[in-house]
Parts: C-alpha cells; structure tokens; sequence
C-alpha cells in the first residue's frame, strides 16, 4: 500500500510541477518541468535522505560517540525487529528528531544535541520509538520524497518573484508563449501553498500511527506522551533554525519545529499535540485495564 501511496505522491507533485512550469514559461517551460520532474523522481527515491541530513547538518554517530541514543536506537531497533539504522546527531539547542531513508535497510535516525539534553532515558526512548515506527511502517521514503518535491517548488517559486522584479514575465498569455505578470503572480502564491498541502497531507495522519507504534515499540506510551510536552513547550519557544531555513522539510519531525513562527502557526504539518498526547494516554489507560 506504502508503494501505491508512494507512486501517486510522486505522480501528484510531477503533475504540479509541469503546470508551474507551464504558468511560468509556457509551453517550452513545461517540457522543461517534466525533464526536470523525472530527474527529480529519481533524486528523491536514492538521494533525498542525503539531502535532508545535509540540510540539517547531520553528522553521523557511532557508539562512541554518542553512547546513550546509539545505544537505545539499537534496543528499540530490536524490539521492532529493524536493522540497525544510522544514527545522526544536528547540532541544534531546539529538541527535535526525523526518521529518514527509502527502506528499513537504508534508514538514518537523527536528534538534535537539545532533544539529548532535555529528555530522560524514557522520554528519549518514546521519541526514538516513535521515529523507528516510521521506519517500519516505511513512512520515511514518502516523507522525504515530499521535502525533495516541496523544496524545488518553493525555489521555483522563489525564481517566478526575482523575475517579476526585473521583468522577466512580459509574455502574452493569449498567445501561450509566457506567462505574463498575473500567471507569474499567481505561481509565486499556490505554488508554496500547493507544497504545503502535500506535506500535511502526507505528515499528519501519519503522526498518529507512529505514535501508537512508537509506545508498542517503547513498551509504554507514557515516556513519549512527556516528550511531547517538553517538545512543544521548547519548539515554541525556539523555533529550529535549520528548519526555518529549509521548511519544506518541517513536517518530517516529531513536533513542528516552526511551530513558534507565524508560518507554523498558520499551515500546520503536525496534527495537534494535545490531541497526540490524549491518545497516547488512552492507550495506557487500555493497557492498565
């Protein structure tokens, strides 16, 4: 099912892509959108991982280097029955994590330096849980594959504006040769908001079953339930920098990491964190009983 939901997402933003391309530039923009969809398809499936560990400035971890969550990922891994993933640190004081990779065999688990310093081992183990869910129920791929797609539209969009500013849509949209000012005016303001849709459509209903996987994975939902709340409270207070200069790739996080900028407040790809952590305790409730 994850392969089908997978194929239509890339389908979908291919599809976006060539009517941008086409608004912009017309025809000859749109062959050149759909050149560039099909590189881009390829990217995301063997290389968006990467990207995304870059735009964060990921550095990988061994054993040695950061004994605690190395070893509590290998644990969880485990009792997931997962191979290993590759653990990454990101030099950030903002608490966060992303699970990444197109398969179990090829997936990266990544923390920020804060989210170490201000959980406790449960706490820590909920939210690592949590990111080994999405790797076993393969969420990882089609999220990534999103921030790759999100990300070229937002810079597209990003072009459309410098070339309204130096007059670079003069074409005549009668003629179909260009866009003319209202076709580029109108790109510049659904493209990103296209983009955006797509990463809450594929972010939030997702959350919710990485959750409840995350607590089978943990043993409890309860250490995850008390990271969400120090999450919020500190990713309200500092938005992560990384993900404000890349925030095509918020929604692959635990908890928004804009969620104390107006962008975040305004187009949120988390479902509720209240909502997130009632359910969780409803899981314990249930177990208790």
């Amino acid at each position: 099912m994850n392969a089908l939901r997978t194929g239509a997402l890339l389908a979908a933003l291919t599809v976006l892509l060539i009517l941008v391309g086409g608004a912009l530039g017309g025809r000859g923009g749109m062959v050149i959108a759909f050149v560039f969809a099909a590189l881009m398809n390829f990217g995301s499936y063997w290389f968006s991982d990467r990207m995304v560990l870059k735009m964060h400035g990921a550095r990988e971890a061994s054993a040695s280097d950061a004994p605690e969550l190395y070893n509590i990922v290998r644990e969880l891994a485990h009792n997931a029955q997962l191979p290993m993933p590759r653990v990454y640190v990101m030099e950030s004081e903002t608490p966060n994590a992303f699970a990444t990779g197109r398969n179990p065999s090829h997936a990266a688990v990544a923390a920020t330096t804060g989210l170490m310093r201000l959980m406790n081992r449960d706490e820590l183990r909920g939210v690592l849980a949590h990111e080994l869910a999405h790797v076993r129920h393969r969420d990882t791929l089609i999220s990534a594959v999103a921030a790759t797609f999100a990300g070229a539209i937002a810079m597209i969009a990003n072009m459309a504006q410098w070339a309204m500013l130096f007059g670079g849509f003069r074409g005549n949209d009668n003629e179909g040769e260009g866009p003319g000012m209202l076709g580029g005016l109108a790109m510049m303001i659904l493209a990103p908001l296209a983009a955006t849709m797509i990463q809450m459509a594929v972010s939030r209903s997702r959350e919710f079953g990485a959750d409840k996987g995350g607590a089978e994975i943990a043993g409890s939902p309860t250490g995850l339930a008390n990271a969400l709340r120090k999450l919020e409270s500190a990713n309200r207070q500092h938005p992560m920098e990384s993900a404000a200069r890349n925030p095509a790739t918020a929604h692959l996080f635990i908890v928004n990491p804009l969620s104390g900028l107006n962008i975040g407040k305004m187009f949120s790809t988390h479902p509720p964190t209240e909502e997130r952590i009632q359910r969780l305790q409803a899981i314990g409730d249930r177990a208790r009983m």
